[in-house]
């Protein structure tokens, strides 16, 4: 792949693994925007945030080359793989951070452990305009061929109003038919939490062990400003998220409780 002066460069990854069929998809739309290098992990790592790898050796393989794309295999997290692009893999800074599509939803409290939303956080970080994709459908056999519009719809609102700096953009889609979604829905991220987080089980040896699972506890079901609301009701949902996690509105009142 030969980068000319005037190419978008996009740097992809996700966390499902280099063979998800979303990251499949997003790379065949991706190529619509410009070259792109993407860089993933062989298994999965879902889950992981913004973990880095610091205990082992970071290794990447180059994998596939053409005129369109470079591939890339690497042994780290999401977030490894974003930095790593960045700061060896790439000719020059990346125009876009792309993360996706994630097999399920990462709307309200799930976008703080998702390692597909880590990566566009990171690119976030690097003053790149990132987005993560995913899709409200875990399943691996999940059907992407609906989500293509409205990746476009985002990439080009971001091509024609570059996102502000520290700002990126979570966006989650219904697994619903193309002519059952109602369109983009620009929201907050919701309040809720995960209940129920593990199952207690049993090895074939008689020794417990316990299982991540849980169910969402949605705390505003009523709110139809949210993420899970949008997605609730067949739209894309669409959240401008923050790398600034400083509750600014408490900075006065907890000043106060040092000075009282």
């Amino acid at each position: 792949m030969v980068l000319e002066s005037n190419d978008k460069l996009i740097l992809l990854t996700n966390d499902d693994g280099l063979y998800a069929e979303g990251l499949r998809t997003l790379l065949n739309i991706m190529e619509e925007f410009g070259k792109v290098v993407l860089v993933s992990t062989i298994e999965s790592m879902s889950g992981m945030s913004q973990a880095l790898t610091v205990k082992t050796p970071l290794r990447v393989k180059l994998l596939e080359e053409n005129e369109k794309h470079r591939i890339y295999a690497c042994n780290g997290t999401p977030t490894d793989s974003v930095k790593l692009a960045i700061n060896q893999l790439l000719e020059r800074k990346p125009d876009r951070v792309v993360s996706g599509i994630n097999h399920g939803a990462n709307a309200s409290v799930s976008v703080l452990y998702s390692g597909t939303m880590a990566a566009a956080i990171e690119g976030c970080l690097y003053g790149i305009n990132s987005v993560g994709f995913s899709l409200n459908d875990f399943s691996r056999t999940a059907d992407f061929s609906h989500c293509g519009k409205y990746i476009r719809m985002v990439m080009q609102a971001i091509d024609r109003e570059p996102l502000p700096e520290g700002i990126c953009l979570n966006v989650n889609i219904p697994a619903k038919p193309e002519n059952e979604i109602k369109g983009i829905l620009v929201c907050r991220q919701a309040k809720g939490s995960w209940v129920e987080e593990f199952q207690k089980r049993k090895d074939p040896m008689g020794k417990t062990y316990y299982w991540l699972t849980g169910i969402f506890n949605n705390h505003e079901p009523d709110a139809t400003d949210t993420d899970e609301w949008a997605l609730a009701n067949n739209y894309v949902s669409v959240v401008p998220v923050t790398v600034d996690m400083t509750a600014h509105w408490y900075i006065d009142k907890l000043k106060s409780t040092f000075t009282e």
